[in-house]
C-alpha cells in the first residue's frame, strides 16, 4: 500500500479516500486490475500504479472493522481482490449520519464492567459482574447537528469540523453508578469521572442550544450498545445521569473494544440539556415545579430543584438583569431627547390587603405603551405599610430618570392622597386615572340603589360614569371639567341650561320627553343622596385632576402579565422576583403593539366572544436571552454577576427581631399554653 497523498490511476477518480493499493503480483490477478484501468492489458505499464480504496467493495477487506474502529491504520485487501466500482457508474458509497450532540471518545478506562438488570430483556450479559481493568483505545466518532459525509473506508468526515473544548462534569445525580478501577495504581487507566475532562467535543455547524432535543426511550437508547461493533458480540454496558445528561460505557470481553456515548455537552460543570431546560424554564415565566410533575408522570428525567437555582444564580438571572439594562439605557435616551413625556405609574403588591412584603412600582411611557422602569421595594424598608412602598417606589422611579435627564410633562396615577402631596412637592404636574374614580363613585351608587326608594339610582348607573369620562376627555381646563360635571344633577331632573358660564347649556338635542318617570323629582330621597356622593368636597376637586388623554388601563394590563411570570401565591427571592418582573416587562414591551387580527381585507375579524382580538404574541426576547447565556454569560459570568451584587437587596423581615434563648422560648410556649 502506498502513502497518503498518491494519485489514483483509475481514470476519472478524484481519490476521495486515503488508501492506495499497489498492484498484486499475482499474473491472474494483475491482468484483472489492468483490465479494470485501461480496459485492455497493455504492454508497457508502470508495476507500482496505485488504485485507491473506494474501487472495492467492502467484503474484499480483511480488516475493515478494525479500521473503522480505530485499531489499525490502513486497509488490507484479501488476497485475490479485484476492483470493480468504477467512478463513471456509481461515486464511492458515503455514509450520511445526523448529528444529535452526542460522541464517543477515546478513552482509556479503568472500569468495572457489569450487566444490568433493566437490560435483560434486550442485553446480553456474560455471566457474573468481575471488574476488569482495560487499556484498549477505540475510535472516536463524533456526531453534530448537521449531515455530514463519512467515508466508510476511512470513516473521515469530508467536512471539517471545529473542535471545542468540553469542560468536567460533576456527577452529582448519579442514578446509575458505575464501579471504577483504583485508578491510582495504574497510571494509565482513568475513573469515568476524568474521562468526562476530555478536551473533545464536537463542535457542530449550529450552536447547541439552537439543536433540536427529542424524546428517547431508555430501552431503545440501550439497545444501541448491546453488540460490539468490531466483532458483533455481546457487550456489558453500564451507564450513569446526572438530569437529563446520561453517558454509557460499552465494554467488549471478546476483543477489547470500549467507547464512551454522550447523550449531549457540558458547561462548565452542568450538562447543557440542564442548563437550556433551565433557562427555557425561567425565561417563559414557568415553574420549575409544576414542571418537574410533569416529568415525573411521564418518568421524564430531570436535574433537580437546587441545580434549577443554582443555574438561576450563576447563568439566568445575570442574564436578565442585563438585558434588562441594556434596553433601559437605550428608552431613556429616548425619552431623554423628547421634550413631552407623558408618563402612568401605579404598584402591584404581592398579596392582598396589608401585609404585602414586596411592592412593585411600574413606570410605564403612555405614548409609546413601553415600561421604562421597574421599582421593587421590600416592606421592612419603609416601615411595613403598603402606601410608604408606594411612594418610595415612585421616588426611586423618578429619580432614576431624572439622572437620565427625562424631563416629564405630566404623570397619571390614581387618587391616593399621599401621592398627590409627594408629587406636589415635586412641582409635577399630576393627573388622576378616570377608571379609579369612576370604580369608587360605582360602589357608592350601588349603594345607595339598594336604598328603599332608590331605585332609580340603578337605571342611571351607567350614564353617570360615562358622563365622568366625557367630562374628562372633553374638557381643556379644570374648571370646564367640574362645570361639565356638575350639570349632570340637572340633566337627570330634565332640565338641560346650567347657570356656571363654563358650561351653560347641554350639548345633546333638545327632546320633550313623555316618560315623566325616568327622572328624579326634585327634594326626592334619591336626588338628595346621590348629591351628597357627586357633589362633595373631595369629588369635586378630583374631577379637576382628571387625566384628559391618556389613562393607566394599560399598566392594568400590564400587572395581568406579572400575574403569569411571578404570581402572588408564589414566594420568590427578592432578586427572584425583580428578574421575573424583568421578564413580564420584556414580555409586555414586545407584545404592546400587536395588531388587531383582521380580514384578507384588511378589516378587524370579531370572534365568537365579539370583541376584536389581538394577533398571536411573540418571544423573541427569550430567544435573545439565549443566546445571551449560552454565547456571552457561560464564557465568562464575572462580569454579568457584577450587575446582580450592584443591586441593593434588603435584608429579611425575621432580621430585625433578635433570636430568644432557648430558656425564653421555653417559657413563652409554656405561658401561652397556660392560657389556652
Amino acid at each position: 500500500m502506498a502513502d497518503h497523498g498518491n494519485k489514483c490511476y483509475v481514470p476519472g477518480c478524484k481519490a476521495g479516500v486515503r488508501t492506495f493499493h499497489t498492484l498484486p503480483s499475482e499474473k491472474k490477478c494483475q491482468q484483472a486490475w489492468l483490465m479494470f484501468i485501461y480496459n485492455r492489458i497493455p504492454q508497457h505499464f508502470n508495476a507500482k500504479l496505485l488504485v485507491c480504496s473506494g474501487h472495492f467493495t467492502t467484503d474484499l477487506f480483511s480488516n475493515l472493522g478494525q479500521y473503522q474502529a480505530g485499531f489499525s491504520q490502513r486497509l488490507t485487501l484479501k488476497k485475490g481482490a479485484v476492483p470493480t466500482i468504477s467512478p463513471r457508474a456509481s461515486a464511492p458509497q458515503r455514509l450520511r449520519t445526523n448529528d444529535v450532540g452526542c460522541q464517543t471518545d477515546p478513552v482509556v478506562l479503568s472500569i468495572g464492567t457489569r450487566s444490568l438488570n433493566t437490560m435483560s430483556s434486550h442485553l446480553r450479559s456474560k455471566g457474573n459482574v468481575k471488574g476488569t481493568q482495560t487499556t484498549v483505545p477505540s475510535q472516536s466518532v463524533a456526531v453534530g447537528t448537521t449531515t455530514t459525509e463519512i467515508d466508510p473506508f476511512t470513516s473521515a468526515p469530508l467536512k471539517a469540523s471545529r473542535p471545542a473544548k468540553r469542560p468536567r462534569v460533576e456527577f452529582e445525580e448519579e442514578i446509575f453508578p458505575i464501579s471504577v478501577s483504583s485508578s491510582e495504581t495504574d497510571p494509565q487507566a482513568r475513573s469515568v469521572t476524568a474521562e468526562t475532562e476530555s478536551p473533545h467535543v464536537f463542535a457542530t455547524s449550529m450552536p447547541f442550544h439552537k439543536d433540536a432535543k427529542y424524546i428517547v426511550f431508555e430501552n431503545c437508547l440501550l439497545s444501541l450498545f448491546e453488540s460490539c461493533p468490531v466483532c458483533s458480540r455481546a457487550c456489558d454496558v453500564c451507564p450513569r445521569r446526572r438530569g437529563t445528561f446520561i453517558s454509557i460505557a460499552q465494554l467488549c470481553a471478546s476483543c477489547g473494544f470500549s467507547r464512551r456515548w454522550r447523550s449531549q455537552p457540558v458547561i462548565g460543570s452542568s450538562p447543557a440539556g440542564d442548563l437550556q431546560l433551565s433557562a427555557a424554564v425561567y425565561f417563559s415565566g414557568a415553574s420549575f415545579l409544576n414542571m418537574q410533575k410533569v416529568f415525573r408522570a411521564m418518568h421524564l428525567k430531570t436535574h433537580t430543584y437546587d441545580a434549577f437555582r443554582r443555574h438561576a444564580r450563576t447563568y439566568l438571572e445575570p442574564a436578565i438583569i442585563y438585558k434588562w439594562s441594556e434596553e433601559q439605557n437605550l428608552q431613556r435616551r429616548d425619552l431623554s431627547r423628547s421634550k413631552n413625556v407623558i408618563l402612568a405609574g401605579d404598584m402591584r403588591a404581592d398579596s392582598p390587603g396589608h401585609s404585602a412584603k414586596y411592592g412593585s412600582y411600574t413606570m410605564m411611557d403612555l405614548q409609546t405603551n413601553n415600561i421604562i422602569d421597574i421599582q421593587l421595594v421590600q416592606s421592612s424598608e419603609v416601615g411595613g405599610s403598603r402606601r410608604r412602598m408606594e411612594t418610595e417606589g415612585l421616588r426611586r422611579s423618578l429619580d432614576v430618570l431624572e439622572e437620565s435627564g427625562v424631563k416629564l410633562d405630566c404623570i397619571v396615577t390614581d387618587r391616593h392622597p399621599h401621592i398627590l402631596k409627594f408629587l406636589k412637592d415635586r412641582k409635577i404636574n399630576h393627573y388622576y386615572n378616570v377608571w379609579h374614580m369612576v370604580k369608587g363613585l360605582s360602589k357608592k351608587l350601588e349603594k345607595i340603589s339598594r336604598a328603599k326608594g332608590c331605585s332609580l339610582v340603578k337605571k342611571w348607573h351607567k350614564s353617570i360614569a360615562n358622563h365622568l369620562y366625557w367630562s374628562a376627555s372633553g374638557a381643556d381646563s379644570g374648571p370646564e371639567k367640574v362645570a361639565k360635571w356638575t350639570s349632570i344633577m340637572n340633566h337627570i331632573q330634565d332640565i338641560h341650561t346650567h347657570s356656571d358660564p363654563a358650561f351653560p347649556r347641554c350639548q345633546h338635542q333638545q327632546r320633550v320627553s313623555k316618560d315623566r318617570s325616568k327622572w328624579f323629582h326634585p327634594g326626592s330621597t334619591a336626588l338628595n343622596k346621590l348629591h351628597r356622593v357627586l357633589m362633595n368636597e373631595r369629588v369635586l376637586s378630583d374631577v379637576e385632576k382628571l387625566s384628559p388623554h391618556y389613562q393607566t388601563s394599560t399598566v392594568e394590563a400590564f400587572h395581568k402579565v406579572i400575574s403569569h411570570f411571578a404570581p402572588k401565591h408564589v414566594v420568590f427571592p427578592f432578586t427572584g422576583r425583580l428578574c421575573r418582573l424583568y421578564l413580564a416587562a420584556m414580555h409586555y414591551n414586545e407584545n404592546a403593539v400587536r395588531p388587531q387580527v383582521s380580514t384578507s381585507e384588511g378589516k378587524p375579524l370579531f370572534p365568537q366572544g365579539g370583541h376584536a382580538g389581538k394577533t398571536e404574541p411573540t418571544f423573541c426576547y427569550v430567544m435573545n436571552l439565549m443566546n445571551t447565556v449560552f454565547e456571552e454569560v457561560v464564557c465568562d459570568p464575572l462580569p454579568y454577576l457584577d450587575g446582580v451584587q450592584q443591586i441593593p437587596v434588603p435584608a429579611d423581615r425575621s432580621s430585625r427581631h433578635g433570636r430568644p434563648s432557648m430558656e425564653e422560648a421555653v417559657a413563652r410556649r409554656v405561658t401561652l399554653q397556660s392560657r389556652v
